[in-house]
């Protein structure tokens, strides 16, 4: 593959580990695992510097117990990636569930095209991103993500899929929107089912094409709600999955010209169980709207991401992301809210 940049800040670099594992891959960049940790540290300054020093120890040894209580095949990974970087926020940072995003899977003449903006509040994420290109017994494919973290929130696997992960709604329990969140957190600490960005890095090193993709990330079980955007390399091989533990709901591209998702559940029997769900993220609903009014032409031609803007475009983005799986093209570009912070990274 080709790698080209145009003119910005940062360059996103791209980390060949082919042949290598991950723990190989820790051991090398270990300072920028360890300044990752130190950003999300940083998410409100001082005051969450002060609280990380006294409290990560205890989220350490919580996330730990916890993730050994999943079906994550990777947590050896982040016990090695926990010894290297030699501070606390290893398990914590990938234990971390708190993002959103607008994604879809948008018909671009004879291909899907995936279209990906992901927001999340820790700073300094869009400038630290990496390109990581790994070979798996599917197959090779590039994880869009960061020195530390194991799973995978958004990536492309050439000739076979593009996939990438939105954070769910928050599921109600009538008892106020904090009582909600930590009776969700009591929830998702039972035991059983994959964290749902380790079962996306799974798909990608275990699934041969869109067809085999598509069926693990509905079937296999998962540790809490979540929605999966999958394109494929065929037309009409697009997808939203919207997940919760033991159950999928499929919204299909088909012959529509885009299918895409934001943070909350669009399948009415999803919807209306239980006391309901809470969108997450800066506006959600008006995110989904704006998906919904994309030209699939804007995805496939050079000017990249002009067509951003808010409230796709918020304070929260980190990253913004096109792939096609059937050509293997793949175009990112790192944000700190409104600003690009990163050359824009070509295959």
């Amino acid at each position: 593959m080709e790698q080209s940049v145009t003119s910005s800040k940062v360059t996103i670099p791209l980390i060949d580990i082919r042949g290598k594992s991950f723990t190989d891959f820790i051991s090398e960049h270990e300072t920028e695992a360890r300044n990752v940790l130190l950003a999300a540290r940083n998410v409100l300054g001082v005051a969450s510097r002060a609280a990380a020093f006294v409290l990560m120890p205890l989220a350490d040894r919580c996330s730990r117990r916890w993730l050994g209580r999943t079906d994550s095949p990777y947590l050896a990974e982040i016990d090695h990636c926990a010894e290297v970087v030699g501070m606390s926020g290893a398990h914590a940072l990938n234990a971390a569930y708190e993002w959103a995003c607008t994604t879809g899977a948008f018909a671009t003449g004879d291909d899907v095209t995936l279209m990906r903006v992901l927001d999340w509040g820790f700073p300094e994420l869009g400038s630290r991103v990496v390109a990581l290109q790994a070979d798996s017994p599917a197959g090779e494919y590039i994880n869009l993500t960061w020195p530390g973290f194991t799973g995978s929130v958004n990536g492309l696997a050439p000739g076979r899929f593009a996939a990438a992960i939105n954070i769910a709604p928050m599921r109600k329990h009538a008892l106020t929107m904090i009582g909600d969140w930590v009776r969700n957190q009591q929830i998702v600490r039972q035991p059983g089912g994959m964290p749902p960005a380790h079962l996306l890095r799974f798909v990608f090193e275990n699934a041969k094409d869109f067809a085999a993709a598509k069926r693990m990330l509905a079937e296999i079980p998962v540790c809490a709600p979540v929605i999966y955007s999958l394109a494929g390399t065929k037309p009409g091989e697009g997808c939203i999955i919207e997940r919760v533990e033991k159950s999928a709901f499929i919204r299909e591209l088909g012959d529509n010209r885009s299918v895409t998702t934001s943070n909350h559940f669009h399948t009415p029997e999803l919807v209306q169980q239980g006391h309901g769900w809470r969108a997450r993220g800066v506006d959600s609903h008006g995110r989904f709207a704006q998906s919904c009014t994309l030209i699939p032409e804007q995805l496939s031609t050079a000017r990249d991401f002009e067509w951003l803007a808010a409230p796709i475009l918020n304070w929260e983005t980190r990253l913004a992301i096109i792939a096609n799986a059937k050509s293997g093209r793949l175009i990112v570009q790192g944000f700190e809210g409104d600003q690009r912070v990163t050359e824009v990274f070509t295959m």
